[in-house]
């Protein structure tokens, strides 16, 4: 047998570290089954209310009087002028569907 080699690191000289065997992969099984999934897909028709749209930042150029009327009810006026926005963009979808069903 051949002695191990040693690898000198400042004052201390340790044993240089041996390759270990590699160790064999575990096996998985799987198997088929027929029956029913027990989770279901939830549709967000169903949840409604807890539905929250995912956030973005902007940057968004607005007029001074119009930032100032949003504020003067206090915190949370991004929050209302996102609503604003949304309650018009509602208002437009439903006439756009009124006008094509007709």
């Amino acid at each position: 047998m051949k002695p191990s080699k040693a690898v000198r690191t400042g004052r201390k000289v340790r044993p240089q570290k041996t390759q270990k065997a590699k160790k064999t992969p575990k096996t998985i099984s799987l198997q088929a089954v027929a029956e029913e999934p027990k989770r279901r897909y939830i549709l967000l028709r169903d949840v409604g209310v807890l539905y929250r749209p995912i956030k973005k930042p902007v940057t968004l150029r607005l007029d001074a009087d119009v930032i100032a009327w949003f504020k003067k009810s206090g915190r949370g006026y991004q929050t209302r002028i996102n609503g604003a926005l949304r309650k018009m963009m509602k208002d437009e979808m439903k006439e756009e569907k009124k006008k094509s069903g007709e």
